[in-house]
């Protein structure tokens, strides 16, 4: 927390630079992607997902070809291209960034396992936002993780955020950072959070009797073998995953008494913790992303600031656009119409705006920070920086 993030993403694109291993006399691996096997966007199986079909394809290419320098100036460097079969594209950017686009949302939807909606989000807190799937891994899925952390260095070297909304935990995790257990158990899972909370603030026994009976009616208890008609909890708890899990050896047998009350709060927070770490899962990841970017660089990143470099801001910020769009051809800032434009674009909402960068440069999220702002007007920028507006090719009409 004592250095600029400024200051760290220098030293970290130096890093990048200094750590390049596909030099420019080797050709970029390359790899084809079947748009049909997601027609309408709905992805049938996971098999058939670009973020499966290309990880099916990379599987046999070393990581050393996919470390690359960051990408600058107009026909950057990517880690791969892409083919569509029966697609004639222009250019390696755009299909590059549309695959990005495209993989973020299959993550993120129920074609891939990888990641589960919090369940705080079913109560509108942190709406939208995922975590880890914890469970123990095949080694199928071991192989996709790692392929997940590969991509998120291969987008830190492209400087392509990535739209996904992970919840800080994940971060924290992947910079190493120990989770709180209160504020992170509350972020991911507030039914879990005030489910321990109850128990923690019994007073005496017979609150903890009608908390029993309450909890009995929800079905989420048994009947005590001692007292057959007093209900009483057992020690077992719901996985995040759905399943029944036992807190201690023979839980399903253990009822929740007054002595055990805090053993039985602090296992299901513990319980919910272990899962949000996912150590396997994380491991796998790591060992992705340190195959394309060196991890100690993280140790000097908090886990917000790597969340900013790998996915930047989910906002559009108007003004650094107009800063970096180029007028051709005679075009001005002051030309009525442009004006127009621009007022035009001050009336969207986020999520158009969103929209309007993923049609002018197939991605949704742009980097708000450039190169250009540093050195003279000749630096290069980030791609997809600049923006350009051009006349109309046509000279006819109005």
């Amino acid at each position: 927390g004592l250095i600029f993030y400024d200051t760290k993403v220098t030293v970290m694109n130096r890093v990048l630079n200094a750590t390049v291993q596909r030099t420019a006399d080797h050709a970029a691996p390359e790899i084809t992607l079947d748009p049909l096997e997601i027609v309408g966007g709905e992805v049938r199986s996971s098999e058939n997902s670009y973020f499966c079909q290309a990880a099916r394809q990379l599987g046999c290419v070393p990581s050393s070809q996919l470390c690359v320098k960051l990408a600058s100036g107009g026909d950057p460097t990517y880690a791969f291209n892409i083919r569509f079969t029966g697609e004639e594209v222009h250019g390696t950017s755009g299909s590059f960034r549309h695959f990005l686009w495209q993989v973020c949302k299959e993550l993120q939807s129920s074609s891939l396992s990888l990641l589960l909606l919090c369940p705080s989000s079913a109560v509108n807190k942190n709406k939208g936002k995922y975590i880890l799937t914890p469970s123990p891994i095949t080694y199928a899925e071991e192989q996709l993780l790692h392929f997940f952390g590969q991509l998120l260095g291969i987008a830190i070297r492209a400087d392509v955020p990535l739209p996904l909304d992970l919840l800080p935990s994940f971060w924290k995790t992947l910079v190493g950072e120990p989770l709180d257990p209160d504020v992170d158990l509350q972020e991911a899972d507030i039914l879990t959070y005030n489910y321990v909370k109850k128990f923690e603030n019994i007073s005496d026994e017979t609150e903890l009797e009608a908390l029993c009976a309450e909890i009995a009616s929800q079905h989420l208890a048994m009947e005590s073998p001692d007292c057959p008609n007093k209900p009483c909890c057992k020690f077992t708890y719901l996985s995040l995953t759905g399943e029944e899990v036992e807190l201690c050896p023979r839980g399903r047998h253990i009822p929740v008494g007054w002595e055990n009350k805090d053993v039985y709060a602090a296992a299901i927070r513990s319980l919910r913790m272990r899962e949000l770490q996912t150590p396997e899962c994380m491991t796998a990841v790591r060992a992705g992303l340190g195959s394309i970017i060196p991890l100690q660089l993280l140790t000097t990143l908090t886990p917000l600031e790597m969340e900013l470099r790998t996915c930047g801001l989910p906002y559009i910020n108007l003004e650094f656009l107009k800063a970096h769009t180029m007028y051709q051809v005679g075009l001005m800032e002051t030309d009525q119409h442009i004006e127009f434009f621009w007022s035009a674009l001050e009336m969207f909402t986020q999520e158009e705006l969103c929209k309007f960068i993923k049609f002018a440069c197939n991605q949704e999220r742009i980097p708000f920070t450039c190169p250009c702002k540093d050195g003279g007007p000749d630096t290069a920028h980030v791609p997809p920086y600049p923006m350009k507006i051009a006349p109309p090719d046509g000279a006819a009409g109005t």
